[in-house]
This record gives C-alpha cells, structure tokens and sequence, in this order.
C-alpha cells in the first residue's frame, strides 16, 4: 500500500501550543479535531458506496480502534491517529478494490482525494480553536482550585 504525504504550512506554532497544554488535554484536542474534520471524508463515502443491501453505506466510520488484523498490519507512527472508513469486513475491502469475480467499485478513495486538502486545511483551523477553548477550560479549572483553597484557608 502506497503512503502519502502532505506538508501543512502554519502547524509548528499549533504544535508548540499544543505542547503547552497537559498531555491527556493535548491528546483529546486532537482526537475531537481530527474525528469532526474527518467528517467529509466518511460523508462522501458513504455517497460513494455501492448499495446493495446498505450495510456498507451504514458501516462508515470514524474512530481511533482498528481491527485486530489491521493492528497487526498498520505501524502506529503517532501518538493520535484516527481512521475513516468502512468497517474491516472482507466485502468492504473487495468492493473498494475488487476481486477476480467482481470490479472494483472504489468509493472511499475518491472520497478522500476529493476532500482531502479541505479536511487538511479544516484540521489547522479547527485545532486553533480547540487550544483555545482547552486554554480557556484550564484557566477556569485553575481559577476554580484557586478559589476554593482560599476558602479552606
């Protein structure tokens, strides 16, 4: 399987902020930005897909668990990853790529090449957003702590 890459301008300062935050925070931020800008993705996937009986169309996803088997063939190269897709089932793989008895009727890569510079751009954004709105929860917890120590002492 071929891997792509992309270079995103503007991500270092997002990282360093990130970095100021807690990591169980930084982590979350991170997942519910990635989950909600992966949304056209899954959208258009489910468009794209094949109905025969709906269950592929009904099975898209987002999520951060794979498969036992998708485990085993996927290397973790992040602390936070999140996958959009269909669920593992044979059929959904056969139906993207086809087999010797059946074309190929590929549904979530175009969904992903029509919408990933949109999703990319949507994560820088979105991921401004939610540092500052972590930042603005972190201070109100801190002003919270704060306050009810001083009213012990």
């Amino acid at each position: 399987m071929a891997k792509q890459s992309f270079k995103i301008e503007g991500l270092a300062e997002l990282d360093e902020a990130l970095a100021e935050l807690p990591k169980a925070t930084a982590r979350n931020v991170l997942q519910r930005t990635l989950k909600a800008q992966g949304a056209p993705i899954r959208d258009a996937g489910e468009l794209n897909a094949p109905r025969m009986t709906g269950g592929l169309k009904q099975s898209y996803t987002i999520g951060t668990k794979l498969s036992r088997r998708q485990k085993s063939q996927n290397k973790k190269e992040s602390d936070v990853e999140v996958y959009i897709g269909p669920t593992p089932h044979p059929k959904s793989v056969q139906t993207e790529f086809g087999n010797a008895h059946q074309a190929a009727h590929p549904h979530l890569r175009p969904a992903f090449d029509g919408n990933v510079m949109k999703v990319l751009d949507g994560i820088k954004t979105e991921l401004a957003d939610q540092i500052e709105k972590a930042r603005v929860r972190l201070a109100k917890k801190a002003a919270r702590l704060a306050a009810k120590i001083r009213a012990q002492t």
